[in-house]
Order: C-alpha cells, then structure tokens, then sequence
C-alpha cells in the first residue's frame, strides 16, 4: 500500500489492517539480509573476545553492541578458503572466490545475487547494491562475475525509493526536497484519512514510520548544506591528516537508515554495503605505534557506533508482532583479520539477528580456518533456499542454529 502525491510514493509498513483475517503460514514470514564489509580491516585485539561460548567477556568493540548481544553471535577463526592477496581480497567478500590476486581472475556470483536470484522477485527491487566512501567497489557480482555497480549517494536511493511519476514532476520534488520539503507534505491529506481508519498499534506504528522518514529527510538536507559551504581557508599548511572520522560515521549512519526504511517497507530483502575506509590506509599501517592505535581505534569505534544504531532503528520496527531484526540477517565483517599485515586469514565477522540462536561467541582454529563460507549456505537456508553449499561452502555453519 502507498500514500502518493505528485511524483511522490511513500511505501508503508506491513500493518495489521493490512493482513487478511486467517493467519499468514509460516512459509510467508519474509526473511531479510544485509551483508556489510569494511574493507580497511578491524583491529583484531579490540574485535575478537578472549573466551568462546556464551558465557564470553565483550571485547572493546562488541561493547559497543552490548544492547544486543543476546541478539548476534561473534566468530573467529574463519576466513575464505583460498581468498588471498591482501587488498585485492574486498572484492571476494560475498564470493569466496579464491585467488584474486592472480592474473585473469574472474569472479564468481556474490551471495546476495544468489539469493535474488530466487527471491528478488518478491520485491520492487530484486537487491540493493550501495556502498560508502567508495569510488566504485562493489560487494556484488552476477553469476558470470560481472561487477554490479554501486550507489553511493543516501539522497539518490531515497529518492528510488519514494519518488515516482514523470519526469518532470520528479523533477520539481527533487528540487523541493533539496530546499528542505519533505515528501510527507505531498501525501498528507492521504495520511490524515488513512490514520483516522486504523487501530491504535497500527496509528502508532505509522507514526513512528513517518516521524523516521522525515527526521531522515531532515539529515539528508543537512548533510548536503554542509557540502555546498565553501571550507575556511587558513595560511598554514595542510597537516598530514585524514577525512574526519566523525563525518564518515555519519555518512555511514545516514545509508543505515535509509536502508532500514528499505527493509521495513519491503521495498528489497536483499542488501549489499561496501563501505570504502580507503581514507585511513595510512595508519592501518601502525607498526603498533600507541598514538597511531589510539587514532585508529576511534575511528573504527565510529564504525562501529553507527552499527549499534542500525540494529536499534531494526529493533524497534515493529512487522506482524516480530521485529525488522528479528527477520533480518545482518552480517558485518571485513576481507583482513590484519590490514597491518595484509594477512586475510582469522577474519573478524559478526552475524546479528535473523531469526539464529545468538549470543555466544563461535571460536574456531586460528591456525587451520574454517571457512566463512559455511555460514552463507546457513544464511541462504535461513531465507528459505534449499541449498546444501555456496562457493566454497560445503555446508552449514557448525554451531549456528535456527531460533
């Protein structure tokens, strides 16, 4: 169901008013996946807990998470077999197709492609393909290998997502929404007669619904004044500096949202993040420096903060008596276990939500890696393909069981 008005579509939630009067079978709950990757590495001593299982101590970044740790499992030792070559490893994320590094390497089909392959036409939009920072990586490729490219821009994915009709009526709302409008006031008069036939929990969760997508409107807005504003000039030199990691994060948060709208109003169920931290090459280089660890351990806990949000605004988004977490697996994770080293085995990965029983930290051998590929055929399960392997995958994760 959509509100619309001129060149404007907002998709709304699933609500209660909307369900037929039998209970929808159980082969109907719509299950999602959202695979992120930071390309840059995460410091291993700061990621990894010390103990497995579930009695496990947060480790500094986890404790970020702390608000959902009964709600993601941690994994080590895990790598992609055969997956090396330092950098050149980010583009096999999602593939596990080994050897990038070599001479005419070609790639293998990405899991989410995989999965739109057999569920992407449930939706609008079979996936979601974006990235952050990046100049043109992709997580995501066809099953020839073809790179599929990415969108970058926040703004340009939410206008996909709510405007429509013809051009020159996109047009003119984009143009309106760049001087601070928001979509909503050109459905409001729908939204008043909607909201007046429905429940008190579906009122309140289509309000929650639409106070989000205007407080997101509202970022976006800022967010593209401070691009338009010329920088101070100053009579020194530039010091030897990198972006602001706290403009990055937000960033990063900004893309989170817009995908949480996404998701909650099933305009996709399958999405890929790249998120380029190419800006803070330099000091993944420490050599175990103190100030240079200390610099890079707040940027990456940025990261990790805006992780922290994402799975909150998924929480609190209410579908058929679960939550948007509840039915969305996301995985986080990152092609080094060291960028110091280039070393792409023990990498550190996460997966939350879903529908798994979490909270426990899976240790597996640092020296002879089980492969992370295991875990997507779980994840391919999980969204109701009947597969027993993908890539190198020959199997489901060992310790991962369905809620």
């Amino acid at each position: 169901m959509f509100l619309r008005g001129a060149g404007v579509a907002i998709t709304l939630p699933l609500l209660d008013a909307m369900q037929p009067a039998s209970a929808a079978p159980a082969a109907a709950v719509p299950r999602r996946m959202v695979a992120i990757e930071t390309n840059m590495g995460i410091l291993p001593q700061f990621f990894f807990p010390e103990k497995s299982g579930k009695g496990y101590s947060l480790s500094p970044y986890l404790q970020r998470l702390a608000a959902f740790r009964d709600q993601f499992t941690v994994f080590s030792g895990v790598s992609l077999p055969g997956v090396t070559g330092g950098h050149a490893a980010e583009k096999c994320f999602l593939t596990g197709t080994p050897h990038p590094e070599r001479g005419g390497f070609r790639n293998g089909v990405s899991l989410d492609q995989f999965a739109a392959e057999q569920i992407g036409n449930r939706t609008r939009y079979p996936s979601l393909v974006l990235g952050v920072g990046s100049e043109g990586q992709t997580l995501s490729y066809t099953r020839s290998g073809a790179p599929i490219p990415i969108e970058r821009s926040p703004r340009k994915l939410f206008e996909k997502l709510f405007l429509q009709g013809k051009p020159s009526e996109v047009a003119t709302r984009v143009e309106e929404l760049r001087q601070g409008r928001s979509t909503l006031d050109f459905v409001g008069d729908q939204a008043k007669r909607l909201n007046q036939s429905l429940s008190p929990a579906d009122r309140q969760r289509l309000d929650q619904y639409l106070t989000s997508v205007r407080e997101l409107e509202q970022r976006m807005h800022s967010a593209e004044e401070w691009e338009q504003k010329p920088k101070p000039k100053v009579s020194v030199a530039p010091p030897e500096e990198i972006k602001d990691a706290r403009e990055f994060a937000r960033q990063t948060q900004v893309m989170f949202d817009v995908i949480k709208l996404a998701l909650e109003t099933d305009s996709s169920r399958l999405v890929s993040v790249f998120i380029d931290t190419t800006v803070i090459h330099n000091i993944t280089h420490h050599g175990n420096r103190p100030d240079v660890l200390a610099e890079l351990r707040g940027k990456e806990e940025a990261q990790f903060d805006a992780l922290a949000s994402f799975l909150k605004g998924l929480s609190q988004a209410k579908e058929d008596g679960a939550t948007l977490l509840d039915r969305t697996m996301v995985l986080y994770g990152t092609c080094m276990g060291s960028a110091n080293s280039h070393s792409n085995a023990n990498l550190p990965a996460l997966l939350a939500g879903g529908g798994f029983k979490h909270g426990q930290h899976l240790a597996f051998d640092t020296q002879n890696n089980y492969p992370l590929t295991n875990l997507y055929v779980s994840m391919l399960q999980r969204l109701g393909i009947e597969t027993g392997e993908f890539s190198t995958g020959r199997g489901t994760l060992r310790g991962l069981e369905m809620s």
